[in-house]
């Protein structure tokens, strides 16, 4: 591995580091695009197929775009495409939490509260790429402040939810895999292979995340849950 990076710079990954990262994301974008049409297949109603249609598009979107960032700091070249991407890489982490969330707060009741929150997630994200737009790389301790708070403060209204509140479970140990990444995240240049690392923790997440969309929110045995908002 490379010394840690100089506040305000992003760390430089070592050929093989990058070509680490460029494999741990993209080997998932297959089973990504695979699991959007598993999950249209499985939903029985059009409030269904939304919610597996923002989630599957989002999935498909991080492992790509994280993709094609490493693929290109690993070529060396187009300095101008690679900034670009970079900041993508960190700005569609803003869009993944708000679409993991959006199928439990459209399909699941809360009396009430999960449409509000599903605002206050989305707006929150989309404030979070403007950020991350506008300050790329210079404070990078509030950058990560902020991925945490919006993913794990809806999950409040999350724990709250009425009967049957069957997915609970997954969908903690799901959080608690991301959130348990964002050590490796944070050690580059501490850790060897750290962002590879922290990209391992982010698909065993999303996997977990996934079958439990798949299990308990999607289907016709769901739909009475889906008719309650």
């Amino acid at each position: 591995m490379n010394g840690r990076a100089k506040p305000g710079t992003a760390y430089v990954p070592t050929r093989v580091e990058q070509l680490a990262n460029m494999v741990t994301h993209g080997l998932w974008i297959p089973p990504s695009v695979l699991g959007i049409g598993w999950m249209l297949y499985l939903a029985s109603t059009p409030l269904q197929s939304l919610a597996a249609l923002v989630y599957g598009l989002a999935l498909i979107a991080l492992f790509s775009v994280s993709t094609i960032f490493h693929t290109i700091s690993y070529s060396a070249k187009c300095s101008t495409l690679k900034n670009f991407f970079h900041i993508g890489d960190r700005a569609i982490i803003y869009v993944f939490i708000a679409a993991s969330y959006t199928p439990w707060l459209a399909l699941k009741n809360f009396d009430g509260w999960g449409t509000l929150t599903l605002w206050i997630v989305w707006i929150a994200a989309m404030l979070g790429i403007a950020y991350q737009y506008t300050f790329h790389e210079q404070f990078k301790w509030l950058e990560t402040l902020l991925y945490v708070l919006i993913g794990v403060l809806p999950s409040v209204v999350i724990i709250c939810m009425e009967e049957p509140r069957a997915g609970l479970y997954e969908m903690a140990i799901g959080g608690a895999v991301y959130i348990s990444g964002v050590f490796f995240f944070k050690c580059d240049g501490v850790i060897p292979f750290a962002h590879a690392i922290w990209h391992c923790f982010v698909s065993i997440g999303a996997c977990l995340h996934f079958i439990a969309v798949c299990v308990y929110l999607l289907g016709p045995h769901n739909e009475v849950v889906s008719a309650q908002i």
